[in-house]
């Protein structure tokens, strides 16, 4: 059985944190569009190493606080 990652985040608190930002302004800020945010927050969709970078810069934070990761399976 192959392993499998899941990723987290906790996209939702940091925009709530940082008065209730919007998914659309966290979109334009990180240069993607409001439904990769969306898509995202809900563990849809991983994003790019890159754009993960982005989105922790966006809130002033790191990385590892933004996201996290499980893996599942042997």
């Amino acid at each position: 059985m192959a392993k499998k990652i899941l990723i987290t985040n906790n996209i939702r608190q940091f925009r709530f944190f940082a008065n209730e930002m919007t998914q659309q302004q966290l979109a334009e800020k990180v240069g993607v569009s409001r439904q990769t945010i969306l898509a995202i927050e809900a563990g849809k969709y991983s994003p790019s190493l890159e754009l993960a970078f982005r989105i922790a810069d966006a809130f002033g934070v790191k990385i590892g606080e933004v996201f996290d990761y499980e893996v599942k399976g042997e």
